[in-house]
């Protein structure tokens, strides 16, 4: 059964909007300190990681279309797989530079009807 692309990229765009929503006002400090807040930020980007993932797998060209796509994916694994060495520093890092990009292209990409 072939899935419906914007499922996917209404996913990352949810997760994305919450996340800057989230840290708009946190620190590095906060994600650092709060098992709580680092939890549910590791989470939304998990979630970004995997739809991104999926895809790409059901539809290459269009995961494609977005920045740092691979990059995406490779954080994903990273966050499941490879938690125990993740760079408190990077994780800000994404959600203060990267994480507005790719809102911005997902929300390019999602039909004008969608939310």
């Amino acid at each position: 059964m072939r899935r419906n692309p914007n499922k996917f990229i209404f996913d990352m765009l949810d997760s994305c909007r919450f996340l800057l929503d989230l840290t708009r006002t946190e620190s590095v400090d906060r994600y650092r300190s709060d098992r709580v807040f680092r939890g549910a930020v590791e989470r939304e980007l998990q979630i970004i990681g995997e739809a991104m993932l999926q895809l790409k797998s059901h539809i290459p060209a269009m995961a494609e279309t977005f920045t740092d796509h691979d990059r995406i994916i490779g954080f994903r694994h990273v966050l499941v797989h490879g938690y125990h060495s993740l760079d408190p520093d990077v994780v800000w890092l994404v959600i203060e530079k990267k994480l507005p990009v790719l809102q911005d292209e997902l929300q390019a990409a999602l039909p004008p009807e969608s939310p």
